[in-house]
């Protein structure tokens, strides 16, 4: 079955930076679309940042600029380097894959903890 691992989590000061890294395995992934998506504390998962088949991306407006997202499909991994962090980045981090570029994330990872100092 599909698993997806995430690590990179941690603490940091605000204006800092982390590298998320997300582990495939059990999927074809060169036709999976990968995703990172985030949770706050009484806040709704949002999506973070998305890359295609195809490698093209997209981003929240909240983290445009500040964040990238990218895949190594040779290796089944997707990334989301977060720079210039804010404390409303806190947030557990959830990497997510769906089959092909259209509708919504079915498989999820189990998500590792961001937090962000002020």
């Amino acid at each position: 079955q599909v698993q997806l691992v995430e690590s990179g989590g941690g603490l940091v000061q605000a204006g800092g930076s982390l590298r998320l890294s997300c582990a495939a395995s059990g999927l074809p992934f060169t036709v999976y679309t990968m995703g990172w998506y985030r949770q706050a504390p009484g806040k709704q998962r949002e999506l973070v940042a998305g890359i295609t088949t195809g490698g093209l991306t997209n981003y929240s407006d909240s983290v445009k600029g500040r964040f990238t997202i990218s895949r190594d499909n040779a290796k089944n991994t997707v990334s989301l380097q977060m720079n210039s962090l804010k404390p409303e980045d806190t947030a557990v981090y959830y990497c997510a894959a769906r089959r092909g570029n259209y509708g919504a994330y079915n498989n999820w990872g189990q998500g590792t903890q961001v937090t962000v100092s002020s």
